[in-house]
């Protein structure tokens, strides 16, 4: 008979087994469907802008298309998957620090203006669906004042809140910006 220790032990492993599957299996879906946007240039300088905390704005956007998949998982809801992901990886694609104001903006009110600023970014370099434009557009509700109406939107818009959560109260650390000498 086994003893409690190693019974743990094994039951840890396992379940550390099944999260990096899973993990596997959520970054496949990212390269399928977003391929484009996550080995484009403009996507790439979105790591030397930060979002909160310690976290970039592409570790951000990525954290939270990882969770909109797992969450969409979760619920079982029947949506697009291609376009939960491109969603959910362009919902911040402002393409400036909002920490650092400047003559042209100030970036004020921040939280409300920068899903049309994403949206305008997004639609110049990408082909967009309706749900893709439905998610940039609305995943800061309720600042937006009207609610997502697709199910991708919402989730996103749900795992965006989550992320930012755990980034603001520093439960989600990333990968620190080398300061410039």
């Amino acid at each position: 008979m086994k003893s409690i220790r190693i019974y743990l032990q094994e039951r840890k492993r396992e379940k550390r087994r099944k999260y990096f599957k899973k993990q596997k299996k959520i970054q496949k879906e990212l390269n399928r469907y977003a391929w484009d946007i996550l080995h484009s240039e403009n996507f790439d300088s979105s790591k030397n802008n930060m979002q909160h905390g310690s976290i970039s704005v592409k570790e951000h956007s990525i954290q939270v298309a990882r969770y909109s998949v797992a969450f969409s998982e979760l619920l079982g809801v029947e949506h697009s998957r291609r376009d939960l992901v491109r969603g959910a990886l362009l919902h911040d694609y402002f393409l400036y620090d909002w920490h650092k104001a400047d003559k042209e903006n100030p970036h004020r009110l921040h939280g409300f203006h920068h899903p049309a600023r994403a949206l305008k970014n997004a639609e110049a370099e990408y082909e967009l669906t309706d749900r893709q434009r439905e998610i940039i557009k609305k995943h800061m509700w309720p600042l937006t004042v009207k609610p997502p109406v697709c199910r991708e939107a919402w989730v996103v818009t749900a795992a965006d809140k989550y992320c930012s959560l755990l980034e603001t109260i520093h439960l989600q650390k990333g990968h620190r910006r080398k300061k410039k000498k």
